[in-house]
Formats: structure tokens, sequence, C-alpha cells
């Protein structure tokens, strides 16, 4: 995949090796500041009102007054997409308290020191990706992040160490574990449907983020004969499920074949979440008029 070539930084498009921050932001010193990730699919931006809701809570959660409304960011996003002519992959996009004149921990009057806002474009494959046909493996490792999960964090450093221990494992996630609970993946939310046609996935709380993509797929859920079962599920009940699966913006909707050393199902993309991921493309990117999207609302 091409590298990005330009990047919006605080009011301006420049070239990517041109774009800078200050030493002193304090996204760099705190990871005080938060992002969203939105798919594109043909030139145009995936559920992003949502993925712009969520990032308006997570501002106010950190109370982080943005330089530039959010409510026009979204064409700085449509505008950087068509100058790099991206047609499948995603942006990315973050928003830090600012670079204040010296490091302290207390925030600065916001008066004095703007936010930062930084984004930029990353091509992938999304449609056409190979983990849908063939579903991919995970591992559980125990979870060690903060307890605002809820909020949209640049602090990813526990979910870095995750995917490393995915990746040196020949997983493509790692789902997390905590009081003997799975919450999610290190970049994605996760379910598991069972034999009784029930879909489970965590109830949303300060646990786990809020997904997008998530509260997408149950509002497919009436094109199914599946029922939603919002609770916390164990590892075992995982490995005993028929079907798994990961959802995200850039992962879309994709099947989880392995969870550890326990097969799931048959070992290959079960047909519930075959369903799902056709839904969800025919949904959000085929704009099919018998599917009605939803609003992310707190």
């Amino acid at each position: 995949m091409p590298h990005p070539t330009l990047a919006f930084v605080n009011g301006q498009f420049v070239a990517i090796d041109e774009a800078k921050i200050s030493i002193l932001d304090r996204g760099f010193l705190f990871a005080d500041g938060c992002y969203e990730v939105s798919a594109v699919i043909g030139g145009r931006l995936i559920d992003n009102s949502a993925h712009m809701a969520r990032l308006e809570r997570s501002l106010r959660e950190l109370e982080i007054t943005p330089s530039i409304p959010v409510s026009d960011i979204p064409g700085l996003m449509q505008e950087l997409v068509k100058r790099e002519a991206l047609d499948e992959g995603m942006v990315y996009l973050q928003i830090t308290r600012g670079a204040d004149s010296f490091r302290d921990f207390g925030y600065p009057d916001p008066a004095k020191v703007p936010a930062s806002l930084v984004m930029f474009v990353q091509a992938k494959r999304l449609r056409d990706n190979e983990l849908a046909q063939t579903g991919g493996k995970v591992i559980t490792i125990p979870e060690i992040r903060w307890q605002r999960r809820d909020i949209k964090s640049v602090a990813l450093l526990p979910q870095a160490m995750g995917k490393q221990a995915a990746i040196k494992a020949g997983a493509v996630e790692a789902w997390m574990i905590e009081d003997g609970y799975i919450t999610e993946a290190t970049a994605a939310a996760v379910g598991i449907i069972t034999a009784e046609k029930k879909l489970i996935t965590r109830s949303i709380s300060g646990e786990i983020l809020d997904s997008v993509t998530r509260r997408a797929v149950l509002e497919l859920l009436t094109k199914t004969d599946l029922e939603h079962e919002p609770r916390p599920f164990t590892p075992a009940e995982a490995y005993a499920a028929t079907e798994a699966f990961i959802a995200s913006a850039t992962a879309l909707i994709t099947p989880i074949i392995q969870i550890d050393d326990h097969r799931i199902g048959t070992g290959k993309p079960g047909p519930y979440v075959r369903q799902l991921r056709k839904l969800y493309l025919a949904s959000a990117c085929d704009g099919d008029p018998t599917i009605t999207r939803y609003d992310y609302r707190d």
C-alpha cells in the first residue's frame, strides 16, 4: 500500500515529511488526547457521523476544547481523502490538549494553549480482505489498560504490547481478560455466537470502548435470526462458541476461527459472521435502502 503524502496539521495541509508538532505537545508528553479512525470505501467516509459523535464525547470527558469545531472536521477529512485520491483505507485523526510553554501535569488554559489537530490517511484493503475468507486466530492476554476505556485515548502502549504478543504467536489479534472475563481486543470489539443463536457482546460501560462498528452489527441483527445478549463472557464460553468475530472501522466484521489453542466451530468462517459482514457492506458501503443506519448516542 502507498504511504500517505499529506497531513492536516492545525489548519494546514502539508507534505507528510514536513508535518511537525512541538515536542511540548501534551499528546507527546502525557498521551493527553484522543483519536478516531474512520474507514474509507469508494472514496467515501463510512459511519463518520458516529465517529464524530464519539469524538465529541471523548473530548468532553477529557475537558479538551478543540481548536476547530468538530462539525467542521468531516469536510476536512473528505478534502484530505480527495487530495490523496484515497479509494479504500482509513482517515486517522488525533486531537491533543496542545503545546504549553513548559511541561506541567495540570491542564493549561485553553484560551492560551489551543488544542492540536492532526490528520492523515492510510490505504488499506477493507472489502477484499483475505481474513474475511479464511478467518483469523487470536490469543488471550491479561487486561492491563487504565480504567477509562470508554475514552478513545491516544494512550495505546498496552494495546501495542498486546498486538505484538499476538504477532509473535502468529495471531491477528489479542483478546484481553479481566477478572475472568473478556473485555475486547487490542484494536476491535469482540463477539461470539452460540449454538442457541445468541450473539453475545460485552455490555457498554467504562470497561470497554463503545465501538461504532459493534453498534452497526447490532442494528443488523433484525436481518438475521440472531438474538443479542449483552453481558460479559468467559474464555471458556468463547472456546465453546460456534462462531466468533472482531469488529472495527478497519477490520469491519472479521471472523475468528481459533482462540488460543481452541478451534471455533468448524474452524472456518461461519454463516452468521459471513452474513453480518455482507449486510454491513451492503448497508454502509452500497447504501442498501432496506437497511437503516443508526445514530451514535450516549
